[in-house]
């Protein structure tokens, strides 16, 4: 899922070892790091995307590891 590859890692090197007080005080430095992001880190997340799933369909579905693209 898109989210496991990119939105989640952003917002968790973001809100990493900080206390929060309230669901409140989570929900609303949580939309702050939404807000901070940019167009071009949404293109770059869907070419990154597109590479990976040309891999996948170039191996032929077959596994592989280490793509090195995130």
């Amino acid at each position: 899922a898109l989210c496991d590859f990119f939105l989640f890692p952003k917002m968790k090197i973001q809100l990493k070892g900080r206390r929060f007080e309230t669901i409140e005080e989570i929900q609303a430095e949580s939309q702050m790091v939404l807000d901070r992001l940019t167009k071009k880190d949404f293109q770059g997340c869907f070419q990154a995307w597109q590479r990976r799933w040309d891999r996948c369909v170039h191996s032929q579905g077959n596994y592989f590891e280490g793509d090195g693209l995130i």
